[in-house]
């Protein structure tokens, strides 16, 4: 054999080696990629929607097609009846609950049975009411005293989540963890750590959510996303990515394609909830933010 036809074939016999070991996952750039059907449920929180009762904020949100309502946990609490009439005959259902509740789950001293107490108002309520979860954050910076950040610490706030997460599975419905970024909570900041805590938890009412405003802590937002997977992520929070106000008032910057196209991608049929404030004219930047929405994840699902 001439020296370049042995090369010719080593070269060959080496890609086809290749190839043939090559996971399918590595071959899915050389298959066309199937187009998603997901659909996207936009939620708002009060704070939102235009109106200046429940029912004008309702009739606003219906006229934009928004799907999810989501309270505050001692707003639900208190006004239970009226939020429930309010929703009747509407296409528009309570999504997750914005904590509310007293105290925090870390905390060293009363705090912690205060927090226990009106955890466990708020999921009942939650559960009654059909909302998909309660939100939740172990414990914000300055919140004192709690316990350090250690393994141990991590240990008991597992057995103390399943434990909620079993009373929320009594209630139907589930504990969400927020993950923040490092200005507002040092215990928890990445998606990928929130699904870790969830299965370590071996509970199935303990689930997670990733909210792009603080997902600036990612590297990837498809990642954050992909890391949780369907079994965990339960909500999404969505704001502009400058300065936290109406998606589309941070201009350019305000890119949702990757992480729509992971949600896409894992089938994720709960809501993405708007939880920002706004910079103009909420009459037009509200409308133009959910057309934006739409949009890209029209753009994810190609």
């Amino acid at each position: 054999m001439e020296r370049r036809d042995f090369f010719k074939s080593g070269v060959l016999g080496a890609a086809g080696l290749a190839l043939a070991s090559a996971p399918l996952a590595a071959l899915s750039s050389c298959t066309k990629k199937p187009r998603y059907n997901t659909e996207l449920k936009l939620s708002f929180q009060e704070g939102t929607a235009i109106g200046e009762t429940l029912e004008e904020k309702f009739d606003y949100m219906e006229s934009l097609g928004i799907v999810g309502f989501e309270p505050g946990g001692q707003r639900l609490v208190n006004d239970f009846d009226k939020i429930q009439n309010a929703l009747q005959g509407r296409n528009i259902k309570v999504s997750a609950i914005c904590a509310g509740f007293k105290g925090f789950i870390l905390a060293e001293d009363s705090q912690k049975e205060l927090f226990d107490t009106t955890m466990r108002e708020i999921v009942a309520a939650a559960g009654a009411i059909g909302s998909t979860g309660v939100i939740m954050v172990p414990a914000f910076n300055g919140q004192q005293p709690c316990l350090p950040h250690t393994q141990a610490t991590r240990d008991y706030l597992c057995e103390e989540l399943a434990k909620l997460g079993e009373f929320a599975l009594e209630n139907n419905t589930s504990i969400i963890l927020e993950p923040l970024n490092r200005r507002e909570c040092f215990y928890l900041r990445l998606v990928a750590d929130a699904a870790a805590i969830c299965r370590d938890t071996n509970c199935k009412g303990v689930k997670c959510m990733g909210d792009f405003w603080h997902m600036q802590e990612e590297t990837s937002d498809y990642a954050a996303f992909m890391a949780a997977g369907k079994e965990y992520l339960q909500h999404v929070h969505i704001a502009s990515r400058g300065c936290r106000a109406m998606p589309g008032e941070d201009g350019e910057e305000d890119n949702y394609v990757e992480g729509f196209r992971a949600l896409n991608e894992l089938g994720y049929d709960k809501y993405v909830s708007f939880e920002c404030g706004c910079i103009g004219n909420k009459a037009e930047a509200v409308p133009a933010a959910v057309a934006l929405l739409r949009d890209q994840w029209a753009l994810a699902q190609k």
